[in-house]
């Protein structure tokens, strides 16, 4: 699958185009004196995202990103820190403008066993010193923007 260039084309609302929301987040544990971040990816696909999807009706922000988070990198021990607001841009189709609300999750659990049966998913831990390439700029941006106060959250001072 070759790659999208993701310039800023993708974060410029067109007009009469269709409305998606969604809901996600960062998923982070302390282990091995480190702070790590977990990835989704698709089986033969070589970037990483932050796990996040579509609100089903009857959900809220919270509720759909918890879901996502167990659907597509199989983490659902889940410990709410704090809501990081939202980031805007085209879906992978270009066909729906996302506006995606992040949250900031921690969690005990490493192994992820994830249960979307659409895609074949999985997750992967990288130190959040240490991002690994990603698909989407603007999740790089927001885990960027926000590590300093995660490492304080989580014990590790300022970053």
């Amino acid at each position: 699958m070759k790659k999208p260039i993701i310039d800023s084309t993708w974060y410029q609302c067109p007009a009469d185009i269709r409305q998606r929301t969604s809901a996600g987040g960062i998923i982070v544990r302390s282990a091995r004196k480190k702070l790590w971040v977990a990835f989704a990816r698709e089986a033969d696909f070589p970037l990483y995202v932050l796990p996040k999807g579509g609100v089903k009706n009857g959900e809220n922000l919270e509720q759909a990103a918890r879901r996502e988070i167990a659907e597509e990198a199989g983490l659902a021990e889940l410990t709410l820190l704090r809501y990081l607001g939202t980031r805007p841009r085209l879906n992978f189709a270009r066909d729906r403008w996302m506006t995606i609300h992040y949250f900031l999750f921690s969690t005990r659990q490493k192994d992820g066993h994830p249960t979307d049966s659409e895609h074949h998913y999985g997750v992967w831990w990288f130190p959040i010193t240490e991002l690994p390439s990603m698909f989407w700029p603007e999740q790089r941006e927001l885990i960027e923007t926000f590590r300093p106060e995660i490492l304080t959250l989580m014990g590790f001072g300022e970053g």
